[in-house]
């Protein structure tokens, strides 16, 4: 099932690609520095970091078709979904050991994200799927 794009859900799979695009060359560039200044392993920031970049790009390709499919949308909601729930898991669980400021780097990140996702939610809810149309 598809719908027609929104330019209200458009701008915000760009913002989310353009932030995963930022975050992703700021951990992978400085995850050594990041990695001192929060005490989270380097190797967790570099590889986070990495996997940002093949998801900017799905949510680019995504934003950008004609008519946005649905099942890709929800894709990308779940994603981000995971990513807070992951974000979350990091600061109260065993895992690691991020001090202060790493607490705040994960918490901050979890929390635009969880914005993110919630503004992609409410661009599906804004529009009726198009009848008759393949996904």
């Amino acid at each position: 099932m598809t719908f027609r794009a929104d330019t209200f859900l458009r701008n915000v799979l760009l913002v989310d690609a353009a932030t995963c695009v930022a975050s992703g060359v700021l951990m992978t560039l400085g995850s050594g520095l990041i990695a001192s200044l929060t005490a989270i392993p380097p190797a967790l920031v570099l590889y986070a970091g990495l996997s940002l970049f093949p998801i900017a790009a799905f949510m680019t390709v995504t934003a950008t078709r004609p008519v946005i499919p649905r099942p890709a949308v929800w894709l990308i909601i779940d994603g981000n979904v995971l990513w807070v729930a992951g974000s979350v898991w990091l600061m109260v669980g065993s895992a690691i050991a991020p001090n202060a400021l790493g607490h705040a780097f994960i918490g901050a990140q979890a929390v635009t994200v969880a914005i993110l996702a919630a503004l992609e939610y409410a661009g599906l809810r804004r529009h009726a799927p198009v009848s008759g149309m393949a996904s």
